[in-house]
């Protein structure tokens, strides 16, 4: 099901502030649904949507367009993200994504912010993550990076972690950088030995990607959306798509043995 080489970490557009810009206007554009196609067509490996209840960006309409997309892509992949216990599981019922990240934010918070609190919210997950496997839409829960809590993810259920990446972008070229991302690699080491799959996400960019990337171990996807759609602005969608993915490429050709 995945497009990405196991020697590669796929990147996954989250087109969110594309809507955002949009719904600043009562117009159609810019378009979320073509901002997903040129960035598909650049060589992205997935697209990411993160629907809120409000609808202050990706709206339902957004959410099925690209639902439709995706079904011509079918070597890519489709991630939904957002808090289960809001508007997001009949949306996952009826769009059936590859995969679904399950983020603990509230209704009214600017942005995510921190990861699920395992194990206290294990057992309301664990029927959710029931029901998303019965599905067929794999599973991977938004999470801070603690190395202990690993092993709670999986005994919850999940297939996969996404490591919360702000604290590192926050410390990165600051003299805290080598302290928090030996945080991040310890976390990665554990989910593995945990038998999770290895997602990231939050304030990458191009300039922090590839230090990661060499440095923790087993990253299999990235979703970004910010940094890369505030590329996009300046470059274009496809420059700005094919820029990410050189930066993964040359993070893989000078990673350690």
């Amino acid at each position: 099901m995945s497009p990405a080489s196991p020697l590669r970490t796929a990147l996954s557009v989250n087109i969110n502030k594309v809507a955002l810009l949009r719904n600043s206007r009562h117009l159609a554009i810019p378009s979320p649904l073509r901002a997903a196609e040129l960035c598909l067509r650049a060589g992205a490996a997935g697209i990411t949507i993160h629907p809120r209840p409000d609808q202050r960006h990706i709206r339902t309409a957004d959410a099925h367009d690209i639902a439709g997309l995706m079904k011509q892509w079918p070597d890519r992949e489709f991630n939904i993200e957002g808090n289960p216990f809001h508007n997001l599981m009949d949306l996952v019922r009826q769009l059936r994504p590859h995969q679904c990240t399950l983020v603990p934010d509230s209704q009214e918070q600017f942005t995510s912010d921190h990861g699920w609190n395992l194990p206290h919210d294990g057992p309301a997950l664990r029927p959710v993550i029931e029901e998303l496997h019965r599905l067929g839409v794999r599973v991977s829960l938004f999470m801070d990076p603690l190395p202990q809590a690993m092993g709670h993810a999986r005994a919850v259920g999940a297939d996969r972690v996404e490591l919360y990446t702000e604290g590192y972008a926050r410390a990165w070229g600051t003299v805290e950088q080598e302290a928090v991302l030996a945080l991040y690699v310890e976390s990665a080491r554990a989910a593995a030995e945990a038998g999770l799959g290895l997602n990231a996400g939050h304030d990458l960019n191009r300039d922090n990607l590839g230090l990661f990337l060499r440095s923790v171990p087993g990253v299999q996807e990235v979703s970004i959306g910010h940094a890369l759609i505030g590329d996009a602005l300046e470059l274009g969608y496809g420059a700005t798509v094919q820029a990410y993915r050189a930066v993964i490429d040359a993070a893989f050709e000078r990673a350690p043995a």
